[in-house]
């Protein structure tokens, strides 16, 4: 769904949103960019600049449509939302971003903030929690639910404790080829997907094993399906 008066692709007028903050939105669900666009344009003050469901879509537009807030998901076609969040960061470190997925907030939200986002909204509670997100980030402000920022500021003040998640070991990437071994994908689908080789696939799957102390290939399928299935 595009501004009213443009076409699908194009860029809409600047003039047509004076005074306005403009919001792209980022997610490959086309229903639910429609209930966010609604949800945003109840504002006066806020307009949907445009939707794109890939990252380089998304990128594309953000050269293009010069948005003030970018807000994305972590689950992309074409790639991760981790990912187009440093893209977007290394374009212009002026944009606010911030995710709005079904991931755990637990699991993601120290992620998404070191990668260049400033807040994390489930898109469970979006209706209720996301334009009131936005404006924190615009006035920059992190938005993290109140146990996330307890925890980061724990993490900060004491550096991490015993007995943490060891999840949160992964990097972004491995994290990303964790829960793509969760969804079944094999080593190849997973390496054609990434754009890696298969051996950069392999080594990764080797650190994970490493760092969540399993001891075969085995044990990782199976305790990244329950863990990925878990968080659904």
């Amino acid at each position: 769904m595009m501004e009213a008066g443009s076409t699908e692709g194009e860029t809409p007028d600047r003039s047509s949103l004076p005074g306005r903050v403009r919001v792209l939105i980022v997610d490959d669900h086309p229903i639910f960019r429609r209930g966010l666009r609604d949800l945003i344009e109840e504002e006066s003050d806020l307009a949907v600049c445009g939707e794109a469901a890939e990252a380089g879509e998304a990128l594309s537009m953000v050269k293009g449509r010069s948005p003030d807030v970018v807000v994305v998901d972590l689950s992309l076609k074409g790639g991760h939302g981790l990912e187009l969040i440093e893209q977007i960061r290394e374009l212009d470190e002026g944009i606010r971003m911030l995710v709005c997925s079904v991931h755990p907030e637990s699991h993601f939200a120290e992620r998404v903030l070191h990668a260049g986002a400033m807040g994390f909204v489930n898109k469970q509670e979006a209706a209720d929690k996301l334009i009131d997100a936005i404006r924190h980030v615009l006035d920059g402000e992190i938005y993290v639910s109140a146990p996330i920022a307890k925890r980061l500021l724990h993490s900060l003040v004491g550096g991490r404790r015993a007995g943490e998640n060891p999840i949160d070991s992964l990097t972004n990437r491995e994290m990303q080829i964790f829960e793509m071994i969760g969804q079944g994908l094999t080593t190849k689908q997973i390496a054609g997907q990434l754009h890696l080789s298969p051996k950069t696939v392999e080594a990764h799957r080797e650190n994970i094993k490493t760092k969540l102390n399993l001891s075969n290939s085995v044990q990782l399928s199976y305790f990244a399906f329950h863990w990925t299935h878990e968080q659904a």
